[in-house]
Formats: C-alpha cells, sequence, structure tokens
C-alpha cells in the first residue's frame, strides 16, 4: 500500500484546481504519475491493489482500473496477472537521486547558437498596449464587424471546406489580385498577383529581407533615427546599419555615395519617416532610385499607414518610381484595418519571388485561408477604401484634438510637432527635462509613450516623445493627459529640488 504522505500526495492531486477539467482517472493517473517522476515511488517498487486504493481514495474501482491502464500504455508501471502492478524500470529517475519537482529545479544557464543570442539581445518586438498614447494603435472599435462576418460567412458557403486547407505559401490569388490593383491604384506602384508575397505582418517582411538579400556583417544604409522594429530585425539577421541623417525633406540621399560603401541595401520609411513624420521629397526619391540601380542594391521600402495623410493626396511610393525592379515594397493590414488580422505583404522584383516564398515557407508556412478569401472580398467590394476614408477622417480629427490638448495644457513641457500624417504626434521635451525620467513616471501612471532617444543612432537627439492619437477618444486623450501633465510637474519638480 501506498505509505501516509504518498496517499495524501494522490488526493492533493484529484482535489488540484489545475486539473479540474480532467476527468477523475486522468487526475489520478497524473499524480500517481509524478509520484514516479519525483522519485518517491522507486522502480519496482508494488502499487496498492485497485479495490483497496479506490477504498482509501473514496472512488470507484473502475475508475483507479482506468488510471492504472493509462500509466502501463505509457510505460510507468508493469502489470501482470497474479503479480499485480509495480513501478516500471523504464521510468527510472534521473541519476543522482529523486528529480527536483517542477517549479523548484535549479535555475539553468541555457547556451544559445550566436543567432540565438543576437534574437535574444534585440529585446523582440512586443505588442503595442492599448493604454494611451500608445503609437501606432488603429481604432477597432469603429470597424465594420458585421460586414466582415457576412463577408467570412459568404466565403464558407461558397468555398465549403476549402477553407480548412493549407493556403499557397506566397497566398491565396484573389487576396495577391487585391493588392495589386490597391498598390496600382492608390499608391501609384507597379504591381501584378504574380509579384505579391502574403505574410503575417511587415515584421516577417523586415526579417525575410534581413536574411534573404544579405549575410551576417553586411552593411545595410538606414534612416536616423529609424524605426525601432527595423533596427532589431536587422541586428538580430547580424548585419551592419548604416545610419543617414534624416532632415524635414526625409533620407539625406545626397550623403550616400559618402557613406554607402560595401552597402547591399537601404531601409526607409518614405512616404512618413518613423518617428518625425518626413516625406521624402521627389528629388531624393529618383536619386535613390539611381543609386541602387549603379550599385546593384536593393531599396527596401517600408510604406507603413501611407493610408492616412491629411494634408493632399501622399506621395506615389519608391517602387512606383523604379523601373530598374530593385525596390522591395512593404505593406501591412495591421494598421489601416486591426491588428488581430495578422496579414501583411511585399511587392518584389519578379526575381525575388520564388526565393521569398521558399524562405517564407520555412518560418511560418502560410497564413490562413480563410482571412486572406475574406479580406480579398473585403477589399474588392469597396470596404476596405470606405474603412480607410471613414478612419482617415476620424484620425485627423483626433490629432487636432490631442494637438490642441497638448499646445493648452502641456505647453510649458512639450514643443508638439505636427505631422501630416500617421497615428503619433511627435513632441520635443523642452530642455531640462530628462526623458527618461518621463517615460518611466508616465509607464507608472498606465501612460505609454515611445521615446525618441532611443531611435537615433549617431547625433544627440532633443528628447521627447511619440503620442500615438488613432485608437483614443478625445475624452480617453484628456484623462491621459491630465495624468501626463502630472507625471511632468513631479518630474520638473523632482529635478529642482536634486541636489546640485
Amino acid at each position: 500500500m501506498f505509505r501516509h504522505a504518498q496517499l495524501e500526495s494522490v488526493k492533493a492531486g484529484i482535489g488540484d484546481p489545475t486539473h479540474a477539467g480532467l476527468a477523475l482517472h486522468a487526475r489520478i493517473q497524473r499524480a500517481i504519475r509524478q509520484l514516479i517522476l519525483d522519485g518517491a515511488l522507486e522502480v519496482g517498487r508494488p502499487l496498492p491493489a485497485t479495490r483497496p486504493l479506490a477504498q482509501s481514495l473514496g472512488v470507484s474501482r473502475d475508475t483507479v482500473e482506468a488510471a492504472y491502464r493509462q500509466l502501463h500504455a505509457e510505460g510507468f508501471i508493469e502489470r501482470q496477472v497474479g503479480s499485480g502492478s509495480r513501478v516500471s524500470q523504464r521510468a527510472r529517475p534521473f541519476a543522482g537521486g529523486k528529480a527536483q519537482r517542477r517549479g523548484h529545479a535549479p535555475r539553468q544557464t541555457v547556451r544559445l547558437s550566436t543567432r540565438g543570442q543576437a534574437l535574444r539581445a534585440t529585446g523582440g518586438v512586443t505588442g503595442a498596449t492599448q493604454h494611451a498614447f500608445a503609437p501606432g494603435v488603429p481604432e477597432t472599435r469603429n470597424f465594420p464587424l458585421q460586414t466582415w462576418e457576412r463577408l467570412q460567412r459568404e466565403v464558407i458557403r461558397a468555398q465549403g471546406s476549402a477553407v480548412l486547407a493549407h493556403s499557397p505559401a506566397q497566398g491565396v490569388e484573389a487576396l495577391r489580385r487585391a493588392i495589386a490593383d490597391y498598390i496600382n491604384l492608390e499608391r501609384g506602384g507597379h504591381a501584378t498577383p504574380e509579384r505579391v508575397l502574403v505574410l503575417t505582418s511587415s515584421q516577417q517582411a523586415l526579417t525575410l529581407c534581413a536574411n534573404v538579400l544579405l549575410d551576417a556583417g553586411e552593411r545595410i544604409l538606414v534612416e536616423d533615427p529609424m524605426y525601432h522594429g527595423a533596427a532589431r530585425a536587422f541586428d538580430a539577421a547580424g548585419l551592419r546599419p548604416v545610419p543617414v541623417p534624416v532632415d524635414a525633406e526625409g533620407m539625406q540621399v545626397e550623403r550616400l555615395p559618402q557613406l554607402a560603401a560595401g552597402a547591399r541595401a537601404v531601409f526607409l520609411t518614405p512616404s512618413h519617416q518613423f518617428p518625425t513624420g518626413a516625406t521624402l521629397a521627389l528629388d531624393r526619391r529618383l536619386a535613390l532610385v539611381h543609386w541602387a540601380e549603379r550599385n546593384d542594391a536593393w531599396i527596401i521600402e517600408d510604406d507603413y499607414d501611407s493610408e492616412f495623410h491629411y494634408a493632399g493626396r501622399p506621395t506615389a511610393c519608391v517602387q512606383g518610381l523604379d523601373p530598374h525592379e530593385r525596390t522591395l515594397y512593404i505593406g501591412t493590414f495591421t494598421k489601416s484595418l486591426f491588428p488581430g488580422l495578422r496579414i501583411g505583404y511585399l511587392v518584389l522584383p519578379p526575381a525575388l519571388v520564388e526565393p521569398m516564398t521558399v524562405a517564407r515557407s520555412l518560418m511560418d508556412g502560410h497564413s490562413p485561408t480563410l482571412t486572406q478569401l475574406t479580406l480579398a472580398r473585403f477589399m474588392e467590394a469597396g470596404h476596405f477604401g470606405a474603412h480607410v476614408r471613414a478612419m482617415r477622417h476620424l484620425y485627423v480629427q483626433r490629432r487636432d484634438a490631442l494637438l490642441h490638448l497638448v499646445r493648452t495644457q502641456l505647453s510649458d513641457y512639450l514643443v508638439p510637432q505636427v505631422p501630416a500624417g500617421g497615428m503619433q504626434l511627435p513632441c520635443l521635451l523642452r530642455p531640462g527635462i530628462d526623458e527618461q525620467a518621463v517615460l518611466d513616471g508616465a509607464r507608472r501612471a498606465g501612460v505609454a509613450l515611445q521615446g525618441l532617444s532611443a531611435l537615433h543612432a549617431t547625433r544627440t537627439p532633443q528628447a521627447g516623445f511619440l503620442l500615438g492619437f488613432a485608437a483614443y477618444t478625445v475624452a480617453e486623450m484628456e484623462g491621459a493627459v491630465a495624468q501626463l501633465a502630472a507625471v511632468l510637474r513631479r518630474t520638473v519638480a523632482g529635478r529642482r529640488r536634486a541636489p546640485r
């Protein structure tokens, strides 16, 4: 029979709330299995017969028999007619005595590969918080869910169980065609369905570009300041980013010849630069295309949330100006629709379609078929364009409301930089205010800010942060501004009290 302590352990296992969803026999089986794994039941140790154990546990004999059958099937116990059940030789505990109980094992030093260390060192790219003023978060409460649901039902009726099958790694043809039509009409691009690769996100597109186009140690030209997600993708791939300064007209392309020796690619956000909001001037776009063709280099164009341009139509994308097919165009529906959609895309030069598709298939296979087909119908029926227009109108109202709040309530601390597009308002701190202290105080107050200093590589930037406005109502922004004002007052007061 079990010793008293072992019997109590089995009873505790039966009552464990984390196993409440399991059948009674499965809870008994797991409790006995854990005793074996912990070494509390040694190899060769006889187990009690099913009838007395059932009586001790207050359960039916059939329940204990079912638990024993599962332990025998898994190899933890041996059973012989006339000899009863005993702990199997196969379940011998780890050398050195009893195994450590889960949750009490000594902390291990994990040996990672060089690539694994590089990935870990980036810190990853975490999902945006819902706290104001997290940048890059779209308004989802106004999304036409009923329309989406109706279109999804139509797809299921039309396609049946085919929507449960694998999608081609490149993406379903209907969605690739809808994306190509959109890029050509709205962004002035040169796209065909054959050149579109459907992905999960722009971050996956950046990872593909970093790993397929360049080798570790090679140079890539980047904006300074630059988007942190791109910086981390390039760092993880072992690339050597070369910062190129940004001014009011975007990346200073005229400086490429002196900075670009040996560079294989350039990454930029020309529609509205992250984080400054600057738009790359036409002459610089054309000069960039010429540089790439002359140097056999690639242009990686991240056209993030270009749909939300508030001063006339956005400038045509670089990809549409490139007759040499050296530009890879990155787009995503995370900002224009909703983050949970998990669909982005690349428009590729023809020569890169096959290698990029193969590489993508090794990452995660494909995007969900049902989601792709629903999005295709959403775009084909004009709902995507209508939603973008509605959000553009809403976002400019929210941008202006936030701008008014900053100017009337935070002007002693901040100087706003009015963007022509996008979903966030860059604000510079007035001299003498510590950026990190403000970020730390805001986080404790439940206000999410993206600091500007960490986005710069070379020159010392003027301190500041981004205030996202797209996902928050005016009332929500008013409350968050009041919290931020309190943080700024405490920060400034604390600095004045600090010993000199």
